[in-house]
């Protein structure tokens, strides 16, 4: 995909100008007050009947349904089908009213009541209900039919029906995050998803401000504005239309081209030549990380020793510079420095090839060989060979297994895998440390089948601090979580490289009310298209 060797591109980029494009495209914070949605109100007035078209740089893979999509373009489509309660704004990940009628009402410590606005609909007509909204967090709170969702809702006890308007949400313990957790949940009509939830998956209704009208893997996803929308953040278009162009120097001339509007995933190597050619770039430090990860049912990867010596032998300063074109910041800790939870991890891998081999020694390994597992992913394929290199010269000799996402899962559900160099983003459904850690070490199928590190006592230690942390707040809950951090660098069970910085493009002159995202993914709410 993204090839930061492009000097080459030119030549390249020619070639494709016309063809390719057009062959691609024939495819188609704080508990308790709402914050303003992310793109102020612009004066410039916009045309109700157009046709926002973007580039996206991920392949569409997957179900809809908000209990299974994990993927970067179904989860993105979702923030323009779906509404929860209280949504996070995908772009300043602050509460923002979705389907309520005002934030939560909190009744005592452990109680809230929430009204669902007057006249709301789903997109096929219905109205929403309230046994719509208990049967969506309900669905959500099962671990058999939501898997990694259910622990991002693990501190609510239950959701009960006031009345066909208002629901009662009970929570275990008083929970610091409960605002910001609420978007998680997304509300789905109860009597589609009954009836058949394959097909609801396929093609979802929600009641955000955009319908799914036809997605199509390789090609395009489409969406009209849903006409039964009447909340607070109105389509301003009358269509979206998501190219999925993964080659990114289709992206590139489609957005040179001014046949779209925006694109996510800039190429590193054309930031420039994109904003020399009249477009708006602009990076952003997100969470996003490379990580590597060990499988700890093969030896000698049960030894803590051994996964520390992987991280000292990382030249990171040539990783970053050379292979993300200085585009990410190395890991100082499992949050990135912007995140407002962040805290220096005591374990901080700089680059000391020498203490790789000490390490090595101490746990009696020698001749080690590997074959480290990665996805072709265009950025993380620039950076998998300067990994190997730096693991070559501290004595790890190292094949590269690189291969599509879903296949080389495969082989690591299977376990036939020893290390694993991936990219993951879960800040696409929130932005809490709670969160973000629950993904890859709450109890889910990452260290139970893929770290093999849940029978381990310090993953026990970690999930103790995680649920201890969920029962507090303030300092007291961000002490806990800096034990966690902690814990999380010296087992190096699963830990980041880098946080990815991501490159946006857009045009200004057209585009009225965008920003980037902090996320994978592109944000059309609020965002029109300027009348001519």
């Amino acid at each position: 995909m993204i090839h930061n060797t492009s000097r080459r591109r030119a030549g390249r980029l020619a070639a494709l100008a016309a063809g390719l494009v057009v062959a691609a495209m024939a495819f188609a914070g704080c508990s308790g007050s709402a914050t303003a949605p992310s793109s102020s109100a612009a004066s410039k007035a916009t045309d109700p009947n157009a046709t926002i078209e973007a580039g996206i740089s991920y392949s569409l893979s997957g179900s809809f349904d908000p209990i299974l999509a994990s993927g970067a373009v179904t989860v993105a489509a979702n923030w323009h089908i779906f509404e929860g309660l209280v949504d996070l704004d995908p772009v300043t990940k602050k509460p923002v009213l979705g389907l309520a009628a005002a934030m939560p009402k909190k009744v005592d410590d452990t109680t809230y009541e929430v009204s669902i606005r007057k006249g709301a609909k789903f997109q096929n007509g219905d109205p929403v209900t309230a046994d719509d909204v208990v049967f969506s967090f309900e669905r959500t709170m099962d671990a058999k039919q939501s898997t990694f969702f259910a622990s991002f809702v693990s501190f609510i006890a239950s959701v009960t029906k006031v009345d066909d308007s208002t629901v009662q949400i009970k929570t275990k313990y008083p929970y610091s995050l409960f605002d910001q957790r609420l978007g998680v949940v997304k509300i789905v009509p109860k009597k589609l998803v009954e009836a058949n939830a394959a097909d609801f998956g396929a093609h979802p209704i929600g009641s955000g401000p955009y319908k799914l009208e036809s997605a199509v893997p390789n090609e395009a996803v489409i969406f009209k504005r849903s006409a039964d929308y009447n909340g607070p953040r109105p389509a301003k278009a009358a269509e979206l239309k998501w190219d999925l162009l993964s080659d990114p120097a289709a992206r590139v001339t489609a957005m040179q081209s001014g046949t779209i509007q925006a694109m996510e995933d800039v190429p590193y190597a054309d930031v420039d030549t994109l904003k020399n050619s009249g477009v708006d770039v602009k990076t952003v430090q997100s969470f996003g990380l490379l990580f590597m990860m060990f499988n700890q049912n093969v030896k000698p990867f049960d030894d803590v020793r051994v996964r520390q010596a992987f991280f000292y032998a990382l030249d990171m300063n040539k990783i970053i510079e050379t292979g993300m074109l200085g585009n990410a910041t190395a890991a100082t800790s499992f949050l990135p420095e912007t995140n407002p939870a962040y805290h220096k991890a005591s374990t901080v891998y700089t680059y000391k090839p020498e203490k790789t081999k000490e390490l090595l020694k101490e746990a009696g390994v020698s001749d080690l060989k590997i074959t480290l597992l990665t996805t072709d992913t265009g950025w993380v394929k620039d950076v998998a060979p300067l990994v190997k290199e730096s693991l070559d010269k501290a004595g790890i000799a190292t094949t590269l297994d690189i291969g599509q996402s879903g296949a080389q899962y495969q082989k690591v559900d299977a376990g036939n895998y020893q290390v694993m160099l991936a990219p993951g983003d879960p800040s696409v459904f929130g932005n809490d440390a709670d969160l973000l850690m629950n993904w890859w070490y709450g109890d889910n199928v990452w260290p139970s089948t893929r770290m093999h590190f849940s029978d381990k006592p310090e993953y026990k230690q970690l999930t103790d601090l995680l649920a201890q942390a969920q029962q507090e707040s303030g300092d007291a809950q961000q002490k806990t979580w800096n034990k966690a951090f902690d814990l999380l660098s010296e087992q190096a069970a699963l830990y980041p490289l880098f946080h990815r910085k991501l490159p946006t493009a857009w045009n200004s002159s057209k585009l009225v009310g965008f920003e980037p995202v902090p996320t994978t993914g592109l944000s059309f709410l609020d965002v029109g298209l300027a009348k001519k």
